[in-house]
């Protein structure tokens, strides 16, 4: 039997991995929320891990992730998403425990025209972005035996995400504006646990950074006019520019991920974003 610990266990990821654990017999899954495990607190995650039956794998759901509370709150997000992620490492290090680490697209400006790669720089333009790269590198000074995976646009049935506000707008609106000058690719947190399971399945060690989201390119407007069609709802739909629509944290202008690395060292297979919608969308 294997045994996976889930941080931040009541969060979207976390709960689309609930969703999808009954299908894999041999692995054993021990959630935890900040108030059974607190990421922040080096010695409760010592206590945690010394404690528990032999972890193999620590798969990091806890982040800090609202992106424009980020901005008057830098404390919090960097406490949660840079140091919380290196008490995870240090811990993970001593007790022989393989961190999967999910990060983000927002590490990067937004100013190339074609998918980032891994080994593209970072520039983050955000305090959000800042936090999570600072993750990445706090994580990666510590261990070697790690997988971080940087996602996009994440949004399923489960929490607080662009499906479900505009679901929601919907409710009390017939027409709505959404930004269309901001590219990327929508990724089902449905699909970003299948990949992150498949990982620990084939106990890979090809450790390192990899870029994960659904295929395919949409902008936010796209996105919106896609959910609104697959739920069968008739709202008009207006393509927006950022400017019109100003937020306390700047977003990159385009993000899409390049998936080449993670398709060839991991053999994942990735579905294109539309056709995961579908399934988001009638599980709803």
């Amino acid at each position: 039997m294997t045994n996976v610990l889930v941080t931040g266990g009541n969060g979207q990821l976390a709960s689309c991995i609930k969703d999808v654990e009954r299908k894999y017999d041999n692995l054993n899954f021990i959630y935890t929320d900040y108030l059974e495990l607190n990421i922040c607190d080096l010695n409760q995650v010592k206590v945690f891990l010394k404690t528990h039956t032999q972890i193999d794998y620590c798969i990091n759901c806890a982040a800090y992730t609202a992106v424009d509370n980020a901005e008057t709150e830098a404390d919090k997000a960097f406490e949660i998403n840079a140091i919380g992620a290196k008490n995870l490492a240090v811990v993970c290090k001593e007790y022989g425990v393989v961190l999967i680490h999910v990060s983000t697209d927002f590490v990067f400006d937004g100013k190339k025209t074609e998918p980032y790669t891994e080994t593209d720089s970072t520039n983050p333009i955000s305090v959000y972005g800042l936090s999570k790269l600072q993750g990445e590198v706090e994580i990666s000074k510590v261990l070697q035996e790690y997988f971080i995976i940087r996602t996009s646009w994440l949004y399923s049935e489960h929490g607080n995400n662009f499906m479900k506000t505009m679901l929601k707008l919907a409710e009390t609106r017939d027409e709505i504006g959404v930004v269309s000058d901001q590219i990327g690719s929508p990724t089902y947190a449905g699909d970003l646990a299948e990949c992150i399971i498949h990982v620990i399945k084939q106990k890979s060690k090809n450790y390192g950074t990899y870029h994960y989201s659904n295929e395919g390119i949409a902008s936010w407007y796209d996105f919106a006019k896609a959910i609104f069609d697959f739920s069968n709802i008739k709202i008009k739909v207006n393509p927006i520019k950022t400017e019109a629509y100003p937020t306390p944290a700047k977003r990159p202008v385009f993000s899409v991920l390049d998936k080449s690395k993670i398709k060839n060292n991991l053999k994942v297979d990735i579905l294109y974003w539309k056709e995961s919608l579908k399934k988001a969308v009638l599980l709803f």
